[in-house]
This record gives structure tokens, sequence and C-alpha cells, in this order.
């Protein structure tokens, strides 16, 4: 059965690719040498240039994203040009375009260059650099990319994660301005942080999305790595096991007790799919009934994940088949445009052939309303 014609299709997790002046228009002048800023490479190659180094372009676009060229510098799914992608890619217009193309009424837009969670500005020595990297990349964000078509961007910002504090101010301003979620790190432990189980350290951060009600959007591969088993694995390997970064943060996460101190938090998974979860909560349960030492016993994870949490998937037919399992309410959609993974522009037909057999209120609910809600970002009508 397909999706009913008033259903608008709201993804929750796609991607940017920022166009070459969001920081050297923003900057001021005596920092946009370091900031960064767009260098030609060898042959048909471009890079990032920011605080001395130089990070090459690497989108790995889907076969319909991706422009092949065929002069040796062009021929496997990466794009390392501007050239090598669709304008929808960079241009907020041909975005819109490419959205209308797919059936795709609503995106949310994790970033590119600054990484998912804006984990990039954690290499650069100059803080004070980086704290206006991330400001100018929230104000082109909010100011210019979702501004110019309001009722389809979801706007979500970064934060300059080694201080909490610090995160906290831009957390309320980009509220303020209508910021509607905050892409957050997964996992801190391995960018050199202190842990979700150091409360006190996040607290000034956690109070600030307790208080304006954001979502945290946690991707996975924001905590700087993916699963991967050896050093013979190829990229199939760590991609095919994504969904292993998403129940690794959901279990530390809960177990840490930061959503007893915080129960007002509202974490979606990003990208890392949905079909694990009723085996996961059975496991966590069954852990926590029987471990007797360093764990809370206020609230069992299952609750807390039904509380606190939510999944996205792109293509998940499993997660689809058991859902009542993991909870209607708990599933929103990702169509992970430009990259590998999005089945654009067949997007709507593909997500209506996975939901054909689900209920028409509970595929609604998965298709939109669940993301609308989580978000508050209701549809703009008319009159």
């Amino acid at each position: 059965m397909p999706l009913a014609e008033d259903v608008q299709l709201v993804s929750v997790d796609d991607h940017v690719i920022e166009p070459p002046g969001v920081w050297s228009d923003r900057l001021p002048a005596a920092m946009r040498e370091e900031g960064p800023r767009i260098v030609d490479g060898p042959g048909h190659t471009q890079a990032w240039h920011y605080a001395g180094r130089e990070y090459p372009i690497h989108l790995q676009g889907s076969p319909r994203t991706r422009i092949f060229r065929s002069d040796g510098t062009g021929e496997d799914f990466f794009a390392r040009h501007y050239d090598d992608m669709v304008s929808g890619a960079y241009d907020v217009q041909a975005r819109v375009r490419a959205m209308d193309e797919d059936g795709v009424a609503v995106q949310l837009p994790f970033p590119t260059f600054p990484r998912f969670a804006g984990t990039r500005f954690l290499e650069g020595e100059d803080r004070g650099l980086a704290a206006l990297c991330v400001r100018a990349y929230n104000d082109w964000m909010l100011d210019e990319w979702c501004a110019a078509a309001p009722d389809r961007f979801i706007p979500t910002v970064i934060v300059p994660l080694w201080d909490p504090v610090a995160s906290a101010g831009e957390i309320r301003r980009c509220a303020a301005k209508g910021a509607r979620a905050v892409s957050m790190a997964e996992n801190p432990a391995p960018l050199g942080l202190p842990s979700w189980w150091k409360t006190d350290h996040w607290a000034p951060m956690l109070h600030a999305i307790e208080e304006t009600g954001l979502p945290l959007c946690m991707h996975i591969g924001t905590s700087g790595e993916l699963v991967v088993p050896s050093e013979d694995s190829s990229e199939a390997v760590p991609i095919s096991l994504c969904g292993l970064n998403s129940m690794a943060s959901m279990a530390e996460i809960i177990f840490s007790g930061m959503l007893l101190r915080f129960p007002g938090l509202k974490i979606a998974l990003s990208e890392g799919g949905s079909g694990w979860v009723p085996y996961l909560l059975e496991r966590m349960d069954y852990t926590w009934k029987r471990t007797r030492v360093d764990v809370n016993r206020d609230m069992a994870p299952s609750e807390l994940f039904a509380r606190n949490f939510w999944t996205c998937f792109i293509s998940d037919q499993f997660a689809v088949d058991v859902y009542e399992h993991i909870g209607v309410d708990k599933l929103m959609w990702e169509s992970d445009y430009p990259h590998n993974d999005s089945e654009w522009p067949d997007s709507r037909n593909n997500l209506e052939k996975a939901l054909a057999g689900v209920a028409d209120s509970d595929a609604a609910r998965i298709a939109e309303s669940n993301a609308r809600e989580l978000f508050d970002f209701p549809r703009v009508t008319n009159g």
C-alpha cells in the first residue's frame, strides 16, 4: 500500500558540502588565512586549508550524486573536487530541486568539512579561531542555507566540544536564532575528551540542551572511528558494521547514569539503523538485572530507551518488520543525500515499498510525524 499522498517525507540525516566562502566570508580579516578556505591541489583535486594543514575533499557520493570522469582523476566513487559533485550537494536551490525529485519534503543537514559534529575544530591549536569557525558555520547554516527554504530544512548546529561552558552559550545563542537540533559526538572519549560518565564536566552543556529542548543528533562516526576488525578490512566492513557505533553509544549513555541526572535529554542515533534495538534492549535489561556493581537501579535500560532515544534508518526492512518491538514512535527515516547510501531519486518509492505492510497511521509516523514532533518542526500551511 503506497504512503498516503498527504504524508510528507522528513529525512533526519542528510549532508551538506559547504560552499567555499562559508568561513572566508565570515571570519575576521586577520583570521581568514588560517581559517578554512579552498585551495587547488594536484591534478583535478581540491582541499580545505585550515590552521596550516590541508584536508582533501573526499565525498563518498552515490553513483547518481557523483560525477564520474574518464581522464584517470575521477573514476571511483569519491569526489575530490566540486566539479565531481552534483550541484545539490552544495547549492541550496539545487538541493531543494533534488529533494522535490526525490519526493522528500524536509531534510536535516549535517556538516562535512567540520565533520558531522564539528570535531574537526578539535584539531587546531588556536581555540579562539576554532570557536569563531564553529560560530561562522552555525550562522551560515541558520541565516543562509536553512533561511533559503525555511520549511524544507531542520536547522542543526555544532558546538565547541572542548569547552562545555562555551558550548552551552552557543546552544542558547543558536536556539534563539531558530536552531532545532545539535549535532553531538556519539562518544567523546576516543576524541580525547571526558566520557559521558563525567557528567560534572558536561553539565553546563547538558543543562543548556535540556533548557532549550533541542535534540542531540549522534551520527555514526562522530567518535572519530568506525569498527574495523583488521588492517586488511575493506571499506565495506566498517560501513556494514556502522550500527555497532550506535549500539555502543546507547549502551554507554544508558549505563553512565547521564539520563538519570538529565532526564529531559532527547537523543537521535543517526545512520545507525534500527533493527538491532530489540536485541540490545533485551541484553541490557538482562545485564542490568544481574549486575551488582556500577549499575543504577532507578530505571531499566529499556525504560530509558523509551523515554530518551530515537533511532534512524535508511534501508532497514527488518526494523520495519519488527517495529512494534522497537516502538512506532521511536523510528525515523533518513535519505542520506548525497552520500553513497542515498537512494536518490527513488527515496519515496523505496520507502513506500518498505512500509507496504505497515498500517497507514504508523507509516505516517515513521515517514513524517515522529521527526516533526521530535524536532518541533511543524508543517508550514499557506493561508
